[in-house]
């Protein structure tokens, strides 16, 4: 394909920032999504023609719609889709506000819900396309994070139905679930708690965001063909249970 169009949630930084650099680099022209207006610009500028920045809150279904009304009216269609973004607000669940379990379904789930409802629509009608979610090794359950965690849970079912949904029109659906990885979210945990994390990974060292843009890049590549409905771990072995 001579000119491949793929939109990244939450691109503006972190994990999100690593995949639309790889991306690009894979020729891809790039739809960095996010509602950090200042960084998802910047990154673009950065990235050159090949990369174009849209605001939008995911959890917004109107937003939504108007996003991929603008990618189709400038581009003709999308060939790829990652929902990568997400929040967290942890608490033990006796201290969590209801509002902080709302947020975080409405953007990690929700949001990616209706940014996959909007571009199966139109892959299905393609006849074509692949669509990775970024969920969470959390999924498996952890401590003080029972909202995230069932976001992540949610992901997963929701790529499982989507693959089974959309495999006969020609699109992939997979998740990719990384563990822990070196972004500013985990750097500005304190020193200690982040180094008893380290040791609980049976390779005693954190991923890097270009390991979880590697595998993207990997599941959206055409040569890549007959895996859909799968969630890869990026963790270092941690999903295995070794080392808690």
């Amino acid at each position: 394909m001579d000119k491949r169009i793929a939109i990244i949630t939450g691109a503006a930084k972190g994990i999100g920032k690593a995949i639309a650099e790889r991306l690009v680099n894979e020729k891809y022209t790039t739809i960095i999504v996010d509602v950090d207006d200042e960084n998802g610009a910047a990154l673009a500028k950065s990235l050159g023609n090949f990369a174009k920045f849209i605001s939008c809150d995911i959890s917004n279904e109107t937003g939504v719609n108007s996003l991929f009304d603008v990618v189709t009216n400038e581009f003709g269609s999308v060939d790829v889709l990652i929902n990568n973004a997400g929040i967290i607000r942890d608490n033990v669940i006796w201290k969590m506000p209801t509002k902080d379990f709302d947020k975080v379904i409405d953007i990690n789930l929700k949001g990616t819900w209706l940014m996959c409802k909007a571009v199966g629509t139109l892959m299905r009608e393609q006849k074509r396309g692949r669509i990775v979610n970024i969920t969470s090794r959390a999924w498996l359950g952890n401590r003080g994070q029972s909202n995230y965690s069932a976001s992540k849970a949610g992901v997963i079912g929701l790529t499982r139905v989507l693959a089974l949904e959309l495999g006969k029109y020609g699109v992939f659906v997979n998740a990719v679930a990384p563990g822990l990885i070196d972004t500013s979210l985990t750097q500005n945990l304190p020193k200690d708690v982040l180094e008893k994390l380290i040791q609980t990974q049976p390779t005693k060292s954190m991923g890097l965001p270009q390991d979880i843009a590697n595998t993207v890049a990997f599941l959206c590549d055409e040569k890549t063909q007959f895996i859909t409905g799968q969630t890869i771990y990026v963790d270092g072995g941690k999903s295995i249970g070794a080392g808690i």
